[in-house]
């Protein structure tokens, strides 16, 4: 059945006049008649009964009235929804984050993007770099928010965040006595480094800090992620570098110190498959650079 057809009848079943639906349609008159003459011949039935004084539905076109109706209805409300997807306004958006990210900038920059597009549907996972870089390959997740980014030409790779690095210490710590703490004299010092694996990982980016500093840590505790490191150093097992950004939430039994000594900082960064053009992922990335080239002072505060 031709939809275009389709309405039509609906515009003259509507009006019970021709001249009123043609206008309607901005089309003329007798084009009008011959789509509705040959709906009915396409169908096999009378639809419009016909008369000199007025015209009026036939029990077939009542019925296709209202089914008329419905179809159309239908089919103007999934056009809307698709358009609202194509737009990226609608449908759904995979991120992935490492742990840590989850202090600082990236609360923030979901709390806006669900703001600004409130009927995505946004699935939040966390992952490793190794586990990110897999599952936005194998297409599982559309982003991947890594510390400092994925290295592999499938990928794309925007900044997000540069920070610098500060010590996590107990807060029983003999350290915070200090008034200046000097990475090179905390050789001494039972390191955490995270993740245990996959190698090279930022616990290398970590121990080549040291190296620069003069020294390996001689003692090292290996965690698999971020939050187990922050509570081995909770519980008195050793100190850890961390982002700056962890330091906005505050963590019983954990202290934060900035140091002394050699501190390239760590970035956080989207990555994304260069062949994924879908728009929810560049309205992220824009939710994304908006937020973090706002002033720290107008940034909303973390729950």
């Amino acid at each position: 059945m031709d939809l275009r057809r389709l309405s039509y009848f609906v515009a003259v079943a509507e009006e019970l006049h021709f001249g009123r639906a043609a206008s309607r349609l901005a089309i003329a008159q007798p084009p009008l008649s011959r789509q509705i003459a040959q709906l009915e011949s396409d169908l096999g039935v009378m639809l419009i009964d016909r008369s000199r004084s007025q015209i009026r539905l036939t029990q077939a076109g009542s019925v296709l009235l209202d089914r008329a109706r419905d179809v159309l209805e239908r089919l103007d409300r999934t056009h809307r929804e698709i358009k609202r997807i194509g737009d990226g306004f609608s449908g759904h958006l995979r991120v992935a984050f490492v742990g840590s990210a989850t202090y600082g900038v990236l609360p923030n920059v979901i709390k806006a993007f669900r703001s600004a597009y409130p009927d995505v549907e946004l699935a939040l996972s966390a992952m490793n770099n190794a586990e990110q870089k897999r599952a936005v390959i194998q297409r599982e997740i559309d982003i991947a928010v890594a510390r400092p980014s994925l290295e592999d030409e499938e990928l794309k790779s925007e900044p997000l965040l540069q920070e610098p690095l500060i010590l996590a210490l107990p807060d029983t710590s003999p350290l915070l006595e200090q008034q200046v703490t000097r990475l090179s004299a905390l050789k001494a010092e039972t390191f955490i480094l995270y993740p245990r694996k996959p190698r090279p990982s930022f616990a290398d980016h970590i121990l080549n800090i040291c190296l620069e500093e003069g020294f390996i840590p001689k003692s090292q505790v290996l965690a698999q992620d971020y939050q187990t490191a922050i509570s081995l150093v909770s519980v008195g097992v050793g100190i850890a570098l961390v982002p700056k950004s962890v330091s906005q939430s505050e963590r019983p039994g954990v202290a934060y110190r900035p140091y002394e000594g050699h501190n390239p900082g760590t970035a956080l960064s989207l990555n994304y498959r260069r062949d994924n053009r879908m728009p929810h992922i560049f309205n992220f990335l824009k939710v994304a650079q908006k937020v973090t080239r706002r002033p720290r002072e107008q940034q909303p505060q973390n729950d």
